[in-house]
């Protein structure tokens, strides 16, 4: 396959043990990264170039996720809390605490006014960036298991949990809808076009569903995932599925037959993380072996 990222570019080197995390920041020339070190790190991964480190975090980070404008980074992990930063200064600006268990994944919403965190206490918790208030905004706490990743639309909370269902929250009419997978979900993201949802399930299986009606369009299977809390995204355009695997391989699959188009050792242990650029054909993919890298085609 023409123009799909399997070319090692460049390898981020600097955390102390598994990176858990990895983000493209809203442009794509910049990325960060976040691990069991307790460290957040800023890279040109084009270059390959360590930029910053922010410290601040009791324990292993999580999940990461920056503002449109770059001005702004919110991270979460084992230690409970959020912390939202200033990315020149390094300053931690709030610290959101309320989650009784580690914090698991952090979204901003488009206007970065506010962020959504999901976590193993079963519940979702929106913080008001602007407020200096602490306390959530907002509570979900329907989930029957820990909750794993969470994406936002403009007027949705789409979430994804152990307990088997993928939740969409609409904010504005007040309801909740739910997709029962019958299998533990350890991520989901979007489609660039928001049509879809893809959610990776702990049966070594990632599931593609209609946003709308939860209708089951396709299934991707060959890759391993039954005990780590791994990404899945899409390409930018769409047209293949991306997912690690607890081997060290990534797989590359046809969005609509759900063929295997590509499949590579990517990294010596479980893939623990993967960002697709927003414009260009390039990824980055972070691992348990300490190491972040960058792929182009």
């Amino acid at each position: 396959m023409s123009g799909l990222p399997k070319k090692e570019t460049n390898v981020l080197k600097g955390h102390e043990g598994a990176v858990l995390t990895a983000r493209f920041n809203g442009d794509g020339n910049y990325c960060l990264t976040g691990g069991k070190d307790r460290t957040i790190r800023l890279w040109n991964p084009h270059r390959g170039i360590h930029i910053k480190t922010y410290k601040a975090h009791a324990r292993e980070v999580r999940d990461v996720h920056v503002t449109s404008d770059n001005s702004k980074i919110c991270s979460c992990g084992g230690d409970r809390q959020l912390f939202y930063w200033d990315v020149s200064s390094g300053r931690v600006i709030r610290k959101f605490r309320g989650h009784d268990s580690e914090v698991n994944a952090v979204k901003f919403n488009e206007y970065a006014s506010v962020v959504v965190s999901a976590g193993y206490d079963r519940s979702l918790r929106a913080w008001d960036c602007r407020s200096h208030s602490i306390e959530p905004i907002q509570i979900i706490d329907t989930f029957m298991d820990s909750v794993m990743s969470v994406c936002l639309t403009k007027t949705e909370i789409i979430a994804g949990s152990v307990d088997g269902t993928v939740r969409t929250f609409d904010i504005r009419m007040g309801r909740e809808l739910s997709d029962d997978l019958g299998q533990p979900v350890n991520c989901i993201s979007l489609s660039n076009d928001g049509n879809c949802v893809l959610a990776s399930c702990l049966d070594s299986t990632l599931r593609l569903l209609d946003r709308t009606t939860g209708e089951l369009l396709q299934e991707y299977k060959g890759h391993t995932c039954k005990s780590f809390k791994m990404d899945c995204c899409l390409t930018n355009s769409d047209a293949h599925v991306i997912g690690g695997s607890e081997d060290g391989y990534l797989f590359i699959w046809d969005l609509v037959d759900a063929s295997v188009v590509s499949k590579f050792r990517a990294h010596s242990s479980v893939v623990t993380s993967v960002s697709y650029h927003p414009k260009d054909d390039c990824m980055i993919t972070a691992s348990v072996d300490g190491s972040v890298r960058v792929w182009k085609a």
